[in-house]
């Protein structure tokens, strides 16, 4: 199937409650069945409300871009201005802080599209770099992001809900 179907635009405040109902079921249905409830609650709760989202739609160094289909979302991706890891040694690099396609649409195109517009918010941005975080128990993501030239450049914990964990730490040189 052609990625044609695909559509990318850049979120508005006005997207934040359906964006955040959105991006709370995706980090679920990626990463609920390996963790404990009560700290996958406690993370949706912090992260995903409607208030959150507003505000970091209207932050000016965060941008999200929504993946569409026939008007529908199918994905979506937040780039932030954030220090870097020491691991990362471009400090000029910028953060793909969340990257997230629906599951009926993987394998599709829509994750090379995003990445795209995730490489051109960079470059806009001025970025020599981008590094990410990803959780370690997650090699499908791991393997598309080594497929489009991230590479791995250390560890770094993240905080689910009061369980702390293990993400790599991957960058791409632009």
């Amino acid at each position: 199937m052609s990625d044609l179907r695909f559509s990318l635009r850049r979120a508005v405040v006005q997207d934040a409650s359906s964006l955040a109902a959105f991006a709370a079921r995706t980090f679920f249905e990626a990463f609920g069945a390996d963790n404990d409830p009560k700290h996958m609650a406690a993370h949706l709760a912090a992260t995903y409300s409607p208030e959150l989202q507003r505000s970091e739609l209207s932050d000016p160094s965060v941008v999200a871009l929504l993946l569409e289909v026939d008007g529908a979302l199918a994905g979506y991706a937040m780039v932030r201005r954030n220090e870097p890891p020491a691991c990362v040694h471009n400090r000029a690099a910028i953060e793909l802080w969340r990257f997230y396609i629906d599951r009926p649409w993987h394998g599709l195109g829509g994750a090379q599209r995003l990445m795209a517009g995730v490489r051109d918010v960079a470059t806009e941005r001025g970025a020599a770099a981008i590094w990410l975080g990803v959780f370690e128990k997650n090699p499908r993501a791991i393997a598309f992001y080594g497929k489009c030239g991230f590479v791995d450049a250390g560890a770094a914990e993240f905080n689910l809900g009061g369980d702390l964990q293990n993400d790599r730490i991957m960058v791409l040189d632009l």
